[in-house]
């Protein structure tokens, strides 16, 4: 497909991409029984979870390591949205104070009809990241630097915005709504559009970004597939409870996990695995790589 970004080059944008998917490393490692249960799951929501929702051991189980993998790649994904405008003509990334600084000595022509020079700005996520505290400081750092350059403006972007947007950034700092003409709360569509000009900019990236991750996920060499041994591991662990339903012997599988110390539920598990109580989990874990 020919390219049609004018604003970054092919080759920036896989490095990009390569880059980013480079930071989910420690999250791509295979999930064995051990791993999963590192933070101690929840027996009980995950029993509840998978009758609820009509769904197996087998897809609650590998919904739960997605969770836990997932709750990680918020941060990875933010890399991808900020550190892409290090390749924009006018950009800089700094390695703190702001998420991006763009300077462009022709002007910016703002909604109100004031132009600046340079755009100081503050990236988030999503639109509800901020709690009134982490607002107000910001607003607050915001105002400082329209106090300190009064050829600028500041702009709070977001890349899950409610809607597409670049509007005066209302807000309450010391209990007092407060809001500036160049304090703006900007969607990633129209800042894409300040940025290059053309109002099309985000969308044409997002076009062209499923076929971009596909070639450097499918690079030789490039990302390792998991292979999460879990459900094995559990299953292994149920063979132990070979008088029970399959499905309570699952049940008790994941019970362990979490209750392995409670009253009632570590005497057949200490007297299968020949072991004390306190030593249990240590001992499932060692059982459960015993694969046959």
């Amino acid at each position: 497909m020919e390219w049609d970004l004018d604003f970054i080059s092919e080759d920036d944008f896989k490095n990009h991409v390569r880059a980013t998917i480079m930071k989910y490393g420690e999250k791509l490692k295979s999930y064995d029984l051990k791993r999963f249960n590192s933070n101690l799951i929840d027996p009980i929501k995950l029993l509840f979870d998978k009758s609820v929702y009509r769904t197996s051991w087998e897809e609650i189980v590998n919904n739960e390591i997605f969770r836990q993998r997932d709750k990680s790649n918020n941060n990875d994904i933010g890399y991808f949205h900020q550190n892409i405008f290090s390749y924009f003509k006018g950009c800089e990334v700094p390695q703190a104070g702001w998420d991006v600084i763009y300077r462009n000595p022709e002007g910016i022509q703002m909604p109100d009809g004031d132009i600046v020079h340079t755009l100081y700005v503050e990236m988030k996520n999503k639109h509800n990241t901020m709690n009134s505290a982490s607002s107000a400081k910001t607003y607050i750092k915001m105002q400082g630097q329209i106090l300190e350059d009064d050829d600028c403006a500041c702009l709070l972007v977001e890349a899950i915005a409610k809607k597409s947007q670049n509007i005066k950034w209302a807000t309450k700092v010391d209990g007092k709504n407060v809001q500036h003409r160049l304090i703006r709360r900007v969607s990633m569509d129209q800042f894409y559009a300040i940025l290059t000009g053309d109002d099309e900019a985000f969308y044409k990236m997002c076009m062209k970004l499923p076929e971009v991750i596909d070639s450097v996920v499918n690079e030789k060499g490039g990302v390792e597939v998991p292979r999460d041994t879990v459900i094995d591991e559990l299953k292994k662990v149920s063979s132990l409870y070979d008088n029970e339903t399959d499905e309570l012997a699952m049940a008790m599988a994941v019970y362990m996990l979490g209750f392995n110390t409670y009253m009632g539920f570590g005497e057949k598990m200490s007297e299968e695995l020949k072991v004390s109580r306190d030593n249990i989990l240590k001992e499932i874990y060692e059982y459960a790589k015993m694969m046959k």
